[in-house]
């Protein structure tokens, strides 16, 4: 039987996992807090991350690295990007020799501006063949209430690939579609978060759909722009990778980057929104890398550009809104 280690007890590293064991995986999550590990492992839900969830009796948890590492086959990282690096050098030590990494994390890492496969293949020396990504529209409070979703598996090696689509395809509720443009599938999955900030803003401002619809749709050029310098095959991003996993969380009250955004846009300091968030929102660390990504790369990226100067430099959400639409127009065709 095919084993899964799941790193990460937030809600979408806990429903990632009852997927897997709903698809007949073992799957082991390891968290550090113990009282959460003893109600995943024991009582068979997480109170404080999915709520009235019922998780499967078969699916274990643990606070030991190495148990829950022992004979796993995937190793599926979702701790908070940022924190990547520190966590994986002490898990290192106990990763099985061929396991397939697996990264459902959605960021860039500051200072380096690496994406998260490019991390795990440092961290943990190991090939590209060797690390995935998981990536999509997965809003996992849908999820867990046996709301159908889909998403894509990408990875450099077709048949590590294909093995983790078989690990999580669990009809009709989970469909898992395959992807080899790792670069993409990444890029569209951590930038989306920073695109999702401005949705959010404008949409706490009052500032309707139609600004609402502009920012996805610049948002998605922005995306595809960097992704394109980057490597990425263009198509990607008008998948589930990109559009899909974009719309999602630009739209959804139950985005955490969209709340985000909105309670910023509705005039609460940084400070204010970030004691009301449990949760970690990506784009608000991670759009400052992915900034200084696109600079390094001369991508021009002005979205992003004030969503960072309305998180860090204390900039007015209407000041940003201002300076937004009064940019000189370019002869961009098709407004792509």
């Amino acid at each position: 039987m095919t084993k899964a280690a799941v790193f990460g007890t937030g809600s979408w590293g806990t429903t990632f996992g009852m997927i897997l064991a709903g698809a007949g995986t073992r799957t082991t999550l390891w968290g550090r807090r113990p009282e959460v590990v003893e109600a995943i492992d024991r009582r068979h839900e997480n109170p404080d991350y999915l709520p009235g969830a019922v998780l499967p009796e078969a699916m274990r948890a643990t606070t030991d690295p190495a148990e829950a590492l022992d004979g796993a086959d995937f190793v599926v990282l979702a701790v908070p990007s940022q924190t990547l690096r520190q966590n994986l050098t002490s898990w290192k030590p106990h990763l099985p020799p061929d396991a397939v990494l697996v990264s459902l994390m959605k960021g860039i890492e500051l200072g380096t501006t690496k994406r998260m496969s490019e991390v795990i293949c440092e961290v943990a020396e190991v090939p590209q063949e060797r690390v995935a990504v998981v990536s999509g529209p997965n809003l996992a409070g849908e999820i867990v209430r046996g709301q159908p979703a889909a998403t894509v598996v990408a990875c450099t090696d077709e048949r590590a690939m294909e093995r983790l689509q078989e690990a999580c395809y669990l009809p009709p509720w989970f469909r898992p579609y395959t992807n080899p443009d790792v670069i993409g599938v990444e890029l569209g999955g951590a930038v989306k978060n920073v695109i999702a900030l401005a949705v959010g803003i404008s949409a706490g401002m009052g500032l309707g759909d139609n600004v609402g619809a502009m920012l996805m749709t610049r948002g998605l050029a922005e995306i595809s722009r960097l992704g394109t310098v980057l490597g990425a095959d263009p198509h990607t991003f008008a998948g589930l990778a990109g559009m899909g996993d974009l719309v999602a969380t630009c739209t959804s009250p139950l985005s955490r980057n969209r709340t985000f955004g909105e309670n910023l846009g509705r005039g609460m300091t940084l400070a204010e929104v970030i004691a009301a968030t449990k949760q970690t929102a990506e784009g608000v660390k991670s759009c400052e890398s992915v900034l200084e990504l696109a600079r390094k790369h001369d991508v021009e990226m002005p979205i992003t550009e004030v969503v960072v100067a309305v998180v860090h430099d204390a900039m007015p959400p209407s000041e940003a809104a201002v300076l937004l639409m009064s940019r000189t127009p370019k002869p961009e065709r098709y407004g792509l």
